[in-house]
């Protein structure tokens, strides 16, 4: 495996634009294109809020056959809470970028960030629409990583290369996500796109594994999104031996880069979350089970407690006792241990004696590693996360003024 420039375009058959459409203030992208030279095989995962954004249902629809050609989203604009003059624009958004790429509507994906409650403004979005189109390339897939952006602070994007038998196979990404980030599928939006030869079923599939052991353990601040949306194209342009069912070695290896690429993403997403300083990874070990360690990782990543006293630089390692402790996970607490990077702060479920001058140096580091050991069993789970500074708040509060 080796990591490639690019992006979602360094996989061949793949074309990309972002440009202003007039969504956004000033002149950021907002409109962003991606296309198949060809229908391509595709699988999505999507937000489980009972409060769902049109684009979403729309692109649940439109995935049914497991066949798309294109996506296109807007930054600036969430199209929730729209009722039907939503569900409408939603699909004059397929319908406009199927007409300006003389495809079916049908394999045109939908996708929108931004404030809830307000309808799109379709004359931007449309001639955005056109001007994507026109400006489509080979080299476009960072212009289409900062056109999906919010209040994210840079563009996040990777691309990987591995061998499938003995054949290359390319694997690209794009994310934006900073706040309102708690997954249960997915709390962002991502775009995948490879250029493995792979049925749709098996697509799926993996696309669910790699997003339950990354974009679902990923959290910034417990709200999970009414526009959650994850995409994957496959192209079939490589020339492996086509992947039609799981539990072979070539579906271990293709989900292998996957799951490397999804990693990525959620890396840079926790660590650009919104105010943050320090991405912070949490541990835990040796749980009862998958659900045990979920509870108790989660706890800790999510406790407001805990990511102030990482922005502190504060050993308190109280609150990541006290964290655990709520999660409902089954452990007997004076067994527990807590690591910071490689240096034991609880022993026992007690203090270990630690100094307190080297846990602060440690906590001003960048990625801030919590290792929880519950010794309850075997199973063994790492969730991200970020801290919470001042600006969090500000920039929440500030978000539509």
């Amino acid at each position: 495996m080796k990591q490639i420039d690019g992006g979602i375009t360094a996989v061949p058959g793949i074309r990309a634009a972002g440009l202003h459409a007039g969504i956004k203030a000033a002149e950021a992208k907002d409109v962003a294109l991606i296309v198949t030279d060809a229908p391509a095989t595709a699988a999505g995962v999507f937000t489980k809020n009972s409060v769902t954004a049109a684009p979403v249902l729309v692109c649940r629809e439109h995935l049914s056959d497991g066949r798309a050609q294109a996506v296109i989203v807007n930054s600036g604009n969430a199209n929730a809470c729209t009722g039907e003059v939503g569900m409408a624009n939603a699909r004059k958004m397929a319908a406009a970028t199927a007409e300006q790429l003389d495809i079916d509507a049908n394999l045109v994906l939908v996708s929108s960030t931004g404030v809830i409650g307000q309808q799109l403004p379709m004359d931007k979005i449309e001639g955005g629409i056109q001007a994507a189109a026109s400006a489509l390339s080979s080299e476009g897939g960072a212009d289409a990583a900062e056109a999906i952006m919010t209040t994210d602070t840079h563009p996040k994007s990777v691309a990987i290369e591995i061998e499938i038998g003995d054949t290359p196979v390319r694997i690209g990404g794009i994310a934006k996500g900073s706040g309102m980030i708690a997954p249960n599928m997915a709390t962002m939006l991502s775009y995948l796109t490879t250029d493995a030869r792979i049925n749709a079923e098996i697509l799926q599939a993996a696309l669910n594994r790699v997003a339950d052991d990354t974009y679902n353990l990923l959290t910034v601040d417990t709200d999970r999104s009414t526009n959650d949306t994850v995409l994957i194209l496959a192209t079939g342009h490589a020339d492996n031996a086509e992947i039609v069912t799981a539990n072979t070695e070539d579906y271990e290896t293709f989900c292998e880069g996957l799951q490397f690429v999804c990693t990525e993403l959620v890396k840079m997403l926790a660590r650009d979350g919104e105010g943050a300083t320090k991405l912070v990874e949490v541990i835990v070990k040796h749980a009862k089970n998958r659900d045990d360690a979920e509870k108790a990782a989660r706890a800790v990543a999510e406790s407001p407690l805990v990511k102030t006293a990482v922005f502190a630089n504060d050993a308190n390692w109280g609150r990541i006792m006290m964290a655990i402790g709520k999660s409902g996970a089954e452990f007997d607490p004076y067994q527990v241990d807590v690591w910071l990077a490689d240096y034991r702060l609880v022993k026992n479920g007690m203090d270990a004696g630690y100094d307190e001058d080297k846990a602060t140096a440690l906590f001003a580091e960048d990625p801030v590693r919590i290792t929880i050991d519950l010794r309850a069993g075997d199973t063994e789970i790492t969730m991200w996360t970020c801290d919470y500074s001042y600006d969090y708040i500000r920039i929440n509060a500030d978000y539509r003024t």
